[in-house]
């Protein structure tokens, strides 16, 4: 059935904008007094309200009572909820100036969340999960990218995944699953990293393809991860299996983006360590830079060169790398608010960059605008001025009752 919503006292359809390069905020299309036909969860039409509710004389009226500004709901193409346990120990002794290699000799780093998420059995993990995912959504996330990571053997990473797959049932927000087993060596793996990469090649790939548990391979390529030439094998490989790839690029060291850019990976996420090199690399592709402001702010260190990435003609995402070490906050909309001011960033980049930007990221083509037959993934905010979401730094919340 036909629905229509509205009227909103302004629509961002987010349409008509370039995937790369800078936004002006003139360059906003804003329809006032606007409304929007749905069916079957599909955009018919977004227009002014009243031709609208002329033209679909048969329409569900679903009337907005309040003021409201309606645009696209955001994508966070990076996160890492799927996990046990809590590393608020680490950021303990992180706010007390210890280094990452201190605190994991400590017990601490991905290693602890490894232990307690290979210990959690698959309900305690998937409600953890869920909690996550609502929270997000009910902060206007509607597509969510869930990284496994944790589990670090084929056991483990099969439960972490099929966990993915299961809350994905049970949520209206759309999850895509990406495998992390390239997170690290796990330490208790006695092999060299060629040979822990080609046993998740061999041994766990095959099964991920064959449960259809996730069409996206990620790895870490850092000093304490994994190296560049193992990396470009492993993801040129798994490329040929069928994977979409991306890649934890240039957080404290280069040279992540460049294997990003050589290997053709959809994304390359982080960037915190990109210089003009790497900018320029990354500019000249179709790599989505994807920025990750929550783990500056967990960690205390500069955010990536977003305003350069842009200025030199890339596509920009925002994401929250939500995760239980670096980035425990979640807050996509405040981090992206806290960004934009840092590294002056205009509203419709960084809109952009939550909504049909991230979107390019995750390789999805039927969401991040608001326009006829795209997915009706949408949230509204009750103000008068789309200006006001970012102004309020994150404190504004959705009205509920309009996500999806």
């Amino acid at each position: 059935m036909k629905t229509l919503h509205g009227p909103f006292t302004q629509i961002l359809p987010l349409t008509g904008m370039p995937l790369k390069g800078t936004l002006t905020d003139d360059q906003l299309q804003v329809i006032t007094s606007g409304g929007i036909v749905v069916e079957d969860e599909l955009i018919l039409s977004v227009g002014n309200f009243e031709t609208l509710r002329k033209n679909n004389p048969s329409a569900q009226i679903k009337e907005i009572e309040t003021e409201a500004v309606l645009l696209p709901g955001f994508v966070d193409c990076h996160t890492h909820i799927c996990f046990a346990g809590s590393r608020a120990k680490d950021y303990a002794m992180r706010i007390q100036g210890k280094t990452y290699l201190e605190i994991a000799k400590a017990g601490g780093g991905i290693w602890d969340s490894v232990t307690q998420t290979r210990a959690a059995d698959e309900a305690t993990l998937k409600d953890s999960l869920l909690k996550r995912i609502e929270r997000h959504l009910a902060e206007g996330v509607t597509t969510i990218e869930v990284k496994s990571g944790y589990g670090l053997s084929v056991e483990h990473e099969l439960k972490q995944l099929r966990v993915i797959q299961a809350a994905s049932t049970q949520t209206k927000a759309s999850i895509v699953a990406t495998c992390l087993a390239a997170h690290m060596v796990p330490k208790d793996f006695s092999g060299s990293q060629t040979e822990y990469l080609q046993h998740v090649l061999n041994d766990l790939l095959p099964i991920i393809k064959k449960e259809n548990l996730g069409k996206r391979v990620d790895i870490f390529i850092e000093e304490s991860a994994f190296n560049a030439d193992n990396a470009s094998v492993y993801l040129n490989k798994a490329k040929q299996m069928g994977f979409d790839i991306t890649v934890h690029a240039d957080q404290f060291t280069t040279s992540g983006s460049r294997v990003a850019v050589n290997v053709g990976a959809v994304s390359a996420d982080h960037l915190e360590a990109s210089g003009y090199n790497e900018i320029k690399l990354l500019a000249a592709s179709n790599t989505v830079a994807v920025t990750l402001p929550g783990a500056s702010l967990g960690l205390g260190m500069q955010y990536a060169p977003a305003r350069k990435l842009l200025d030199a003609g890339a596509c920009l995402a925002l994401a929250s790398d939500w995760n239980p070490g670096s980035a425990p906050m979640g807050d996509l909309l405040m981090q992206a608010a806290v960004m934009s001011a840092a590294e002056k960033l205009s509203t419709a980049e960084v809109f952009a960059g939550l909504t049909y930007r991230a979107a390019k990221a995750l390789n999805l083509t039927d969401r991040g605008v608001l326009t006829t037959g795209m997915r009706a993934d949408m949230q509204a905010y009750p103000v008068n001025d789309y200006r006001e979401i970012l102004y309020q730094q994150g404190k504004l919340k959705p009205l509920i009752n309009l996500i999806k």
